[in-house]
């Protein structure tokens, strides 16, 4: 016979474990599908794994060649960060501007925040059809536009000098996420903080550079994070796009991984290229966030900051 105490601890130890078994798929899923292959690839850039045929261990010999014997490893790694310079800026801008608006009280504006978002939902597949047709020479919606103002196109994909803006342009088309993201953090800024600065006498822009931006830090910290993640490790527009063409003016390092494994059958190469980007994003990441001190504000800490204000 259970007594009421043992029955009691029996219900509480219960109720401490069903909240695992909610997280349960997701931390067998992590397991499975992130967590394994990643330890797996770590092992198998130790090795000459070709797709077909035994593996060999050759230690830290594909990290060697990466560094010492592959200039292709440097130029694509080049393009990449020249890449991820324009991109980062770019789409922050873009979202940024993008939620300001449709922000604003004007008839309609649901509509817009539709068709502002629908871009992040489409495949890459399609984006990469749509500009595609859009960047053609010969028959493109672009080039026919500018050819109404009297301007000649270039070749975006052809041109090795434009070949990189158009995937930059492109790239930018997906900023719904980061838009939304940026809106919701603005729309959540009390009016009071607005109305307060305007008596006394604060201007649109200065409020924008008051307000509003010191208090979205934090998202623009987060949103910084995944578009340098993103910038780092794109491929499916190069790959649909460009092919990593003209001249390889835009053989990034995801596209330079991708041929490794699956053109070169070098999976052990490749598994070390992926290692190596996995690095690099984690010091950007570490940096990013060392330097949010300096420029991230979070509510608590101004709080904080009041208080001791007062006291003094």
């Amino acid at each position: 016979m259970f007594t009421k105490k043992s029955k009691q601890k029996k219900y509480t130890l219960v109720r401490k474990r069903v909240p695992f078994l909610f997280i349960l798929p997701w931390i067998i899923g992590f397991i499975v599908f992130t967590l394994g292959p990643l330890v797996f690839s770590l092992v198998m850039s130790l090795f000459d794994w070709p797709i077909a045929g035994e593996a060999k261990f050759i230690g830290f010999d594909n990290f060697t060649k990466m560094f010492t014997a592959d200039p292709q490893f440097y130029a694509s790694l080049n393009i990449t960060l020249k890449f991820a310079l324009i991109f980062v800026p770019l789409n922050l801008l873009v979202a940024l501007v993008l939620a300001l608006l449709i922000t604003q009280p004007v008839k309609g504006i649901k509509i817009f925040r539709t068709i502002f978002y629908l871009p992040a939902v489409v495949s890459g597949v399609a984006v990469s059809i749509i500009w595609g047709w859009m960047f053609n020479s010969e028959y493109g919606v672009l080039n026919y536009i500018l050819s109404l103002l009297g301007i000649e196109g270039p070749n975006w994909l052809i041109d090795p000098k434009w070949a990189i803006v158009t995937i930059v342009i492109a790239s930018a088309w997906g900023v719904g996420t980061m838009m939304l993201i940026f809106y919701t953090d603005i729309k959540g800024i009390p009016n009071e903080m607005y109305e307060a600065a305007a008596i006394d006498g604060a201007g649109p822009i200065r409020q924008f550079i008051s307000i509003t931006i010191p208090t979205i830090t934090p998202t623009i910290l987060f949103n910084v994070i995944t578009s340098v993640i993103a910038a780092l490790q794109q491929l499916t527009l190069v790959l649909l796009l460009t092919g990593g063409g003209p001249l390889k003016s835009t053989y990034f390092y995801g596209l330079f991984v991708y041929n490794n494994a699956f053109k070169h059958h070098e999976l052990g190469y490749a598994s070390a290229n992926a290692w190596f980007m996995f690095i690099i994003i984690l010091i950007l990441t570490m940096i990013i966030f060392k330097s949010s001190s300096a420029w991230v504000f979070y509510e608590a800490e101004v709080k904080k900051e009041k208080k001791r204000g007062k006291k003094k």
